[in-house]
């Protein structure tokens, strides 16, 4: 993962903004259960209060209240008395409006702000919540707690007070009619019982009191409580609104830039990869090998960008909002906090099971998409060979069977992450169903709110969710991480052949290449492919070299454009070492036709003007003119704008050629390299190509690569090689009267007669 992430460290300050997004959308889902809860909790059962003491409350109410409270409390100082008749007309018409009741009788109103001194809030909620549980106790009908009620029995505390005071009519007295009549002292010991009593109820049940102590004391002001409960429901549900709202915006905005992020990386990972690829030499092409390259540059890029979009947008994401329920779960209740640790271990092991079966699979993923690339790449180029054999059978046999081993790997895959949706989807709700079973059981004793659980519940599911994402990212990780690697290793192989750190450039004179004791074998082999090989050509002449297959003379001329270093001895031009040389002033100076023609999609225009693109258009008809190329470039309907396919599949093999060449003379370059480029021509244009070149070239270096005779019988040098060592040099001439090998070729070719000598192997005179 940090080797993908390094990728994309060019987007580094997107990545911070994308972090923080996904801190924003983490708090918004995170704080939406909490809002369900109260929702649940305060807006339903409490009837939307969330106070624990009431804001105001009606004289009577207060002095009721009083009744019950110990000597010196402070609560006369926490609450200011607002008599009717004492404030402006608009003061009144404001709280008789706030407080219906206000109309009849004078109220208390607390004396400070509750959402900004909590502290206060719990100071005077310790005062009252005795008095508060007693004055509900006896005076609220709607209280429904069966344990409080038990704390006093009515009918038997009235007797009592009956036989106390020879007063048989208290029985038949409301409550509040008998309170102000009672004893101080049998008031202490009504609320000593109370007390009592509310220290072995749980909390909540406490809670649930004090809620209904400020629910009766808002109902005696008149003030309408339905209204209080929906004003609460709907503030909270805005608020769940614009939280969601929140988190869809950064998330969609996460997405957005995890996807950008990744393209980018993609991007400049192809960027570089062709960049590098295109400066191999030879031998780092073999080595990669053409099919692996082209995997490497295509789908093990794609995987990286697939796997960097999840990074940022899921893997990043995950710890986060874990990290952030199990903080929120231990501010809920810890209670059941150690069923997440139960949910938690389980899905380590289903994950560590996963990844020991599936991750070997997933390191041969792309092994088996180079061999599928290397398989169709061969039948596609072949598919001529292919017919001309008959062997469409084999070859489909051979790509049925590449196919086959990529398909069950892959399905293989599939069925295992197939398989894990459904094992964590058990897990998940195996967890929801305890965590009902023991949370019922906790609201049932009442040290538990549904609103509560219900959070709890949803929290674990984001913990587990956040667990269930990273194991689904972890299973597409290791595929990633073999391709980022194949990436990785392309774009830090180091190229064998590079700019020398000292460049020398030739002086502008007539132009010379000098080959001085050359040898050179291919990298990792034990033996020589050319040895001590040593000649110059000169500028005005044709240099021809020839020699039978496998003696080396490509491998010779691909020495000069550095396609390949030279493994001892130099070549130099104007007597600087090439290795001295710029490599792209070195290629500028060479105009180089393969053996085998290529060319790409485009025009013939844009195919001749492939190394010389400011070349004007009498520049490109010349080269045309002296290729041979004219001719059929004339009987195209859209002459130079004729277009050519890729690879030149839509023009034959010679057109293809003198497209090569016309390509090379328009370049104008100093050093001309025909590596048998005229083995497709027929006789007649290979005489003519090479009689205009002679007139083309007169001050520039000539080397010609050939195996027909008669493409070099005139040349002024001709070398001879034999496994790679140089057995001759000189003019056809002299080469047929004292080289042996020379004589060999050469009759191979062509008659006695028409190489004029005698039956003895002279020459005639």
């Amino acid at each position: 993962m940090i080797r993908i992430l390094k990728f994309a460290k060019k987007s580094w300050y997107w990545i911070v903004c994308i972090f923080i997004l996904l801190v924003i959308q983490a708090a918004c889902d995170l704080s939406l259960p909490q809002y369900t809860s109260d929702i649940v909790d305060v807006g339903i059962q409490n009837s939307g209060i969330e106070e624990s003491i009431p804001k105001a409350m009606t004289e009577s109410t207060y002095e009721e209240l009083k009744l019950f409270l110990k000597e010196g409390n402070e609560l006369d100082s926490f609450y200011n008395y607002i008599n009717r008749n004492e404030i402006s007309q608009e003061e009144k018409r404001e709280y008789e409006e706030k407080y219906p009741e206000f109309k009849s009788q004078n109220i208390y109103l607390l004396n400070f702000d509750i959402k900004k001194e909590p502290e206060k809030e719990q100071k005077v909620h310790e005062i009252i919540k005795t008095a508060a549980a007693l004055h509900v106790m006896l005076f609220s009908e709607d209280f429904q707690s069966e344990e409080s009620r038990d704390a006093i029995n009515m009918d038997d505390f009235k007797k009592q007070m009956a036989t106390m005071m020879q007063n048989t009519e208290i029985q038949q007295m409301e409550m509040k009619e008998l309170l102000p009549m009672l004893p101080k002292e049998v008031i202490s010991q009504l609320v000593e019982s109370v007390e009592e009593k509310l220290k072995d109820m749980e909390g909540l049940i406490g809670e649930s009191v004090s809620t209904s102590f400020v629910k009766s004391s808002y109902e005696a002001l008149g003030m309408d409580m339905d209204e209080i409960q929906i004003n609460y429901l709907v503030t909270v549900g805005v608020k769940m609104l614009l939280l969601a709202l929140l988190g869809m915006v950064a998330a969609i905005t996460v997405t957005l830039l995890a996807s950008r992020v990744a393209a980018v990386t993609s991007k400049d990972l192809r960027n570089k990869s062709f960049e590098k690829v295109v400066g191999f030499s030879a031998a780092e092409m073999n080595h990669f090998s053409t099919a692996s390259l082209i995997t490497r540059c295509t789908n093990d890029i794609q995987q990286i960008q697939m796997v960097t979009v999840m990074i940022l947008r899921i893997v990043i994401y995950a710890p986060i909002l874990g990290i952030g329920g199990l903080i929120k779960v231990f501010n809920t209740t810890q209670s059941m906090a150690w069923i997440i640790g139960v949910a938690v271990l389980a899905i380590i092991c289903l994950v560590a099971v996963l990844m020991a079966v599936a991750m070997p699979k997933f390191k041969m993923m792309q092994v088996l998409v180079d061999k599928l690339n290397l398989v169709s790449r061969e039948m596609l180029t072949g598919i001529p060979v292919i017919r001309a054999f008959s062997r469409e059978k084999h070859e489909e046999e051979r790509f049925d069977q590449a196919n086959k081993n990529l398909m069950k790997t892959q399905l293989f895959t599939n069925r295992a992450m197939a398989l894990m949706m459904p094992t964590m989807m058990f897990v998940m709700n195996g967890i929801t169903v305890l965590i009902l079973w023991i949370g019922a059981n906790g609201i049932d004793l009442g040290n538990l709110q549904v609103g509560d659980m219900m959070a709890f519940i949803t929290y674990t599911m984001q913990i587990v969710m956040a667990f269930l994402m990273i194991t689904m990212v972890s299973v597409m990780l290791p595929r990633a991480a073999v391709a980022a690697g194949r990436v990785d290793e392309v774009l830090n192989s180091e190229t064998l052949i590079k700019n020398p750190e000292i460049e020398r450039t030739p002086k502008a004179e007539e132009t010379t290449l000098e080959f001085n004791d050359v040898s050179f074998k291919y990298p990792e082999a034990e033996e020589n492919v050319l040895s001590n090989i040593s000649f110059t050509a000169r500028a005005g002449e044709t240099t021809a070299i020839i020699g039978s297959t496998g003696s080396g003379k490509s491998t010779l001329v691909n020495l000069v454009p550095r396609l390949y270093d030279v493994t001892e001895g130099n070549i130099q031009i104007n007597g600087v070492n090439i290795k001295d040389m710029n490599l792209k002033k070195l290629r500028h100076m060479i105009g180089f036709v393969p053996q085998k023609g290529i060319l790409f999609s485009g025009t013939i225009d844009s195919n001749l003007r492939f190394g010389a693109k400011k070349a004007n258009e009498e520049t490109i008809e010349e080269a045309a003119t002296t290729a041979q190329a004219m001719e059929f470039i004339n009987e195209k309907p859209g002459k130079f704008e004729s277009p050519i396919s890729q690879g030149g599949a839509n023009v034959s093999g010679g057109q293809k050629q003198r497209l090569a060449i016309a390509r090379a003379i328009a370049k104008k370059p100093k050093i001309y390299i025909f590596d048998d480029s005229f083995s497709a021509l027929d006789y007649k244009t290979d005489v003519a190509v090479r009689k205009a070149l002679q007139d083309k070239v007169k001050n520039d270096v000539m080397i010609i690569v050939a195996q027909r005779i008669s493409t070099i019988l005139h040349a002024e040098k001709i070398i001879v090689l034999d496994e790679g060592k140089m057995v001759g040099m000189g003019t056809h001439e002299e080469l047929l009267k004292d080289n042996e090998v020379y004589r060999q070729i050469a009759m191979s070719q062509l008659s006695e007669k028409e190489l004029g000598i005698n039956g003895e192997g002279k020459e005639e005179a």
